[in-house]
């Protein structure tokens, strides 16, 4: 049983067969997920105010770099201790809020409205892909986790050679320009977001049927915040290119 997402490595469940304890449900991670979209909202509320107060980049820039790099540390804290996810997974929620309220207000001043129709999409790609997942019209065979992987780490690639080109002042607007090629990555990386959430859903889905360990749904929520941050921040770069486009 294998998963694209980083944060779903293979060998999650094991450990409930070897202790007991109450047990991982579909339910708990619905909840938990539910809470950490609350305390996203409530850092992003912190940041998307201050920017507002003063429409500068610069008076939240330092709240978004500290959010994004609290979230990088405590995302590979979480990966490699799963069972501090009780603790780890609400505190990564709380600082990638401070990062997405800065990017959400920065974009909006920019492209008036587009926060609501990136959060629109995002959650509607949410519900469309879990019933697609639930109905069987996606299955999640070893052929698409193998496509699904490819691509979520070319993906992975693309952006890495992106950052390092960039300290020595080479753009690849080719890709993150708003020209048709773009515009056409920009939507490859949003579908291979979404198959990411399938292969959420599956995962957690077998992981309650095996039996998982409690702590379990707090990483079920943090591994689905994971794949929803980075889709909604695609959503966003996709309509802003769309717009700057027309």
């Amino acid at each position: 049983m294998r998963s694209s997402n980083p944060t779903l490595p293979d060998d999650l469940y094991y450990g409930s067969r070897v202790y007991g304890g109450e047990r991982m449900t579909v339910q708990g991670v619905i909840f938990k997920t539910l809470i950490s979209l609350l305390l996203v909202m409530l850092t992003a509320g912190y940041t998307w105010l201050k920017f507002s107060e003063t429409g500068n980049p610069a008076a939240v820039t330092p709240w978004m770099i500290g959010g994004a790099i609290v979230g990088f540390v405590l995302s590979l804290a979480t990966v490699f201790k799963k069972e501090w996810a009780p603790i780890t997974a609400p505190l990564y929620a709380l600082a990638e809020g401070l990062f997405i309220g800065g990017i959400s207000a920065i974009f909006e001043q920019s492209y008036s409205g587009i926060v609501f129709q990136a959060a629109c999409l995002t959650f509607g790609t949410l519900f469309a892909m879990l019933m697609a997942y639930q109905s069987g019209l996606i299955r999640v065979t070893e052929t698409f986790k193998m496509i699904v992987v490819a691509a979520t780490g070319g993906i992975a690639l693309v952006y890495l050679i992106g950052i390092v080109l960039s300290f020595f002042g080479v753009g690849m607007q080719f890709i993150f320009g708003s020209g048709p090629f773009g515009i056409l990555f920009s939507i490859f990386v949003v579908g291979v977001a979404a198959f990411n959430l399938v292969m959420d859903f599956d995962f957690i889905e077998k992981g309650s049927a095996m039996g998982a360990p409690k702590y379990m749904e707090w990483y079920g929520s943090f591994a689905l915040m994971v794949t929803l941050v980075w889709l909604y921040i695609e959503f966003l770069r996709l309509l802003a290119k769309l717009r700057d486009n027309r």
